[in-house]
């Protein structure tokens, strides 16, 4: 069974459906206890990283989730929870995230030519930096959805995947039991659904 974390910043329709037609069983939870009993857990955000990161930290979730990380649980952050697993954030200040992952979390802004839009938005293909069993049913050059204004930076030991946008902005990232994708694998399509599939079948013996 996969816990997604509740906090109050994500859709999570679309990730509840998308893991059901896997016929993978989930459940929307802010228990620690049933973070506890999960095989896997996901955090999913959208937003800004300070103000997700402060949610996480007054409901304590951020302490839980760094716990069952720390135990060896296969953890997946989406989009802004991948963002969330780094040790820091510049959105419009400087804000402490999870630390489970070294690096920190940058404007893409800062890397992209100019005349390049931000957000990135749109379909774009994953450029694999190394193999990883989030990967086993999908290929090199596939494509996924992005939706982000902000990207991981100073973490190229973790980076299993970027994108290219004027700049090579990170994908997806791994250490260890801990995953993170920047695209929506929910929205991404069969693409997606192969990620998604790929996690669910992740123990922390594998790890």
């Amino acid at each position: 069974m996969i816990a997604i974390i509740e906090y109050g910043v994500g859709n999570l329709f679309s990730l509840e459906s998308s893991l059901a037609a896997l016929g993978v069983e989930s459940v929307v939870t802010a228990d620690p206890a049933v973070l506890e009993a999960a095989d896997q857990i996901i955090l999913p955000g959208v937003g800004a990283f300070g103000d997700a990161a402060q949610k996480l930290r007054d409901t304590g979730l951020d302490q839980h989730i760094i716990a069952q990380a720390k135990k060896g649980k296969p953890l997946l952050g989406i989009c802004l929870g991948m963002q969330l697993l780094f040790e820091k954030g510049y959105e419009f200040g400087t804000y402490d995230g999870l630390g489970l992952i070294p690096g920190c979390v940058r404007p893409i802004a800062e890397v992209v030519p100019a005349g390049y839009k931000v957000p990135h938005i749109g379909w774009n293909a994953l450029q694999f930096k190394r193999e990883n069993p989030l990967f086993a049913y999908i290929k090199d050059g596939d494509f996924a959805y992005f939706v982000h204004s902000f990207y991981a930076a100073d973490c190229e030991e973790s980076v299993i995947a970027t994108a290219e946008y004027g700049a090579p902005l990170t994908a997806a990232v791994a250490r260890g039991n801990v995953f993170g994708c920047q695209f929506h694998p929910e929205i991404s399509g069969e693409v997606g659904l192969k990620i998604l599939k790929a996690f669910s079948e992740r123990r922390a013996s594998q790890c």
